[in-house]
């Protein structure tokens, strides 16, 4: 799962009995080469879906890390475009490797529930994050996302479909996020990361409680599942235009 270049275990031990902040600072120079990072393939499947619909003004990259889905708003994007992330460590990469032609980028360090921008964005995506709040911290985070967003503006983000209970897959995530909860259970501060925490029926049930319109869209690059069912969707949460005001 890691390239010779990525961390040691003794790394990850580290970065794991740390908090989420910190241990994403010690990571940061390696985080690239670990499977942790969004795959090429999703952001320009992703990319592909938003070009259809665009383009966009001004973009913000939600939980950006090293910066890769910056790239795919700058392909969308004719305004300018921000990431916005916690980890010092992790907008630190981001500030050195990433240069993408387009519009000016910049760098904000803050947290997703608190985010410092007025209405100022068409489009907010998220590239996995999610697993790093807990059900109910998703209102308040959409409530921030609104926030930042211009009438009219698109949160975008894909998701993956769950693997089938008893597969392999299926195993592999429960066993992750067990050890996860015993290790929050027995150390601080907690480190949270819950891969099966984040359910598309209560994401899209608290987007419309925050005010979304909420659509799916299967991004075809990936297929469908044997029950017909796609591999991965693009959730497309948007906010109704300003209203018209009467002649």
């Amino acid at each position: 799962m890691f390239s010779p270049e990525g961390p040691s275990l003794r790394e990850l031990a580290v970065q794991a009995l740390s908090s989420v902040e910190r241990g994403y600072d010690l990571l940061a120079p390696k985080f690239d080469r670990t499977p942790f990072r969004t795959p090429d393939a999703v952001l320009d499947a992703v990319g592909s879906a938003l070009r259809r619909t665009g383009p966009y003004g001004a973009g913000l990259d939600l939980c950006c890390g090293t910066g890769a889905g910056v790239g795919v708003l700058a392909g969308v994007c004719r305004e300018r475009v921000t990431g916005v992330d916690f980890s010092a460590g992790m907008l630190d990469v981001a500030r050195q490797q990433v240069t993408p032609t387009g519009p000016p980028v910049s760098w904000v360090r803050a947290d997703a529930r608190a985010l410092p921008f007025a209405p100022a964005f068409d489009l907010v995506v998220s590239f996995g994050a999610f697993g790093h709040f807990l059900p109910r911290e998703l209102p308040g985070l959409f409530a921030q996302v609104r926030s930042v967003l211009r009438p009219g503006g698109c949160f975008a983000f894909p998701v993956v479909a769950p693997p089938r209970p008893g597969s392999p897959g299926y195993w592999m995530l429960l066993g992750f996020d067990t050890v996860m909860r015993v290790r929050n259970a027995l150390w601080r501060p907690p480190f949270v990361m819950y891969y099966r925490a984040f359910r598309l029926g209560d994401v899209r049930r608290e987007l419309t409680g925050a005010g979304f319109r909420v659509e799916l869209q299967a991004l075809p690059e990936f297929g469908r599942r044997p029950d017909g069912s796609p591999r991965v969707r693009l959730v497309m949460a948007r906010l109704p235009d300003r209203p018209r005001r009467p002649r």
